[in-house]
């Protein structure tokens, strides 16, 4: 690839990745609104004290929201290189690649409420 060195040292291909991200925070808002969601969901499996168990849980489906997010960001950058002209293909591609996030974020929402349902419970439980 033009523009980066042909040997890659684990310094250069953490510092791509690095960039990937920033582009990702800084050119997609979905990435930026589930990266705030997911510090409010940490910062609230904080305050409840959740278990280890829910923590897993909860850092593996923010972890899958993230993935599929920059999955998708990939995805949409390439197609956009490739054509800027409308292709069924792409399209097709696009779509799908959003249907990833989709079906990401509706299962960490689910999981979310498995650890935070009860969590309310217990806490309002406490107060009352």
């Amino acid at each position: 690839m033009r523009g980066r060195p042909r040997t890659h040292s684990w310094k250069n291909k953490f510092g791509y990745a690095l960039r990937g991200l920033r582009r990702a925070f800084r050119t997609q808002t979905s990435f930026a609104v589930h990266l705030v969601i997911a510090c409010v969901a940490v910062a609230a499996a904080a305050v409840f004290r959740v278990t280890a168990f829910e923590w897993v849980l909860l850092v593996a489906a923010i972890g899958m929201v993230l993935v599929a997010e920059t999955f998708n960001t990939a995805i949409e950058s390439l197609a956009r290189a490739v054509d800027t002209q409308f292709h069924p293909r792409l399209r097709d591609a696009l779509d799908i690649a959003s249907a990833a996030v989709l079906l990401a974020a509706v299962t960490a929402v689910v999981i979310g409420m498995c650890i935070f349902i009860p969590a309310l419970y217990r806490f309002f439980h406490r107060i009352l």
